[in-house]
């Protein structure tokens, strides 16, 4: 796996990341972008200004403006950058990771309305949101996977699952965030707790003792 290096390649936004492809800035402002360029997905476009929340995926970077409107730059091979009209009314954006020989990244973003939007490579149907899609409250996006979280505090997964990323733990109940990288998932909980799933080759999803008390959760 290219998990380390898919971080150093493509995470080359200011601000404080909140697992792969999710990121929220204060204020509303310009974008900073630094790191590797190779698709130019530094090269924040004219005009920089009034984003709220960024995103970055493998190659690909994704910014959300005050006025509800997304703006994409970078690697767009498989139109991963080409927001799909109408362009207006997201609340959140991700961007997914591109896992080498697995699948390119795909993005997400979440519309006022709680639906989904998904754009770019389809592989293995993380684009196919599952119907209703409706009631959601945030996104999160991996290697060929999605994830959406509802305002129930249930999650909903599609798209690959080939190492169980998409196999959410049970009870599937009281989630208040999530947050997804490559091949695992992490979901926090409204009493504090934190619940992995996916691939565990590191261990990843073995949440230290005492799991309680958490008021965030970053999937790396």
């Amino acid at each position: 796996m290219r998990q380390s290096g898919a971080t150093t390649r493509t995470i080359c936004i200011f601000c404080v990341m909140l697992g792969a492809g999710t990121a929220i800035a204060q204020g509303n402002g310009p974008v900073v972008a630094w790191g590797n360029n190779m698709y130019g997905e530094c090269d924040v476009p004219e005009p920089n200004a009034g984003f709220i929340a960024v995103a970055g995926g493998w190659g690909h970077s994704l910014g959300l403006k005050a006025d509800g409107t997304v703006v994409a730059w970078g690697k767009n091979e498989q139109g991963q950058c080409s927001v799909p009209e109408p362009n207006a009314d997201f609340v959140a954006i991700a961007a997914g990771m591109d896992g080498g020989a697995f699948a390119n990244s795909h993005s997400l973003g979440l519309k006022s309305d709680g639906s989904v939007v998904a754009w770019g490579p389809n592989d293995s149907g993380e684009l196919d949101v599952p119907e209703p899609n409706t009631d959601f409250v945030a996104i999160a996006a991996g290697v060929s996977c999605s994830l959406g979280l509802k305002s129930d505090g249930t999650i909903v997964a599609w798209g690959d699952n080939f190492f169980g990323q998409s196999n959410l733990p049970e009870p599937n109940a009281g989630f208040a965030a999530i947050s997804m990288h490559c091949l695992h998932g992490l979901g926090l909980k409204s009493d504090g707790t934190i619940v992995g799933w996916g691939w565990n080759g590191s261990g990843q999803c073995n949440v230290p003792e005492p799991n309680y008390l958490f008021t965030a959760a970053a999937a790396g």
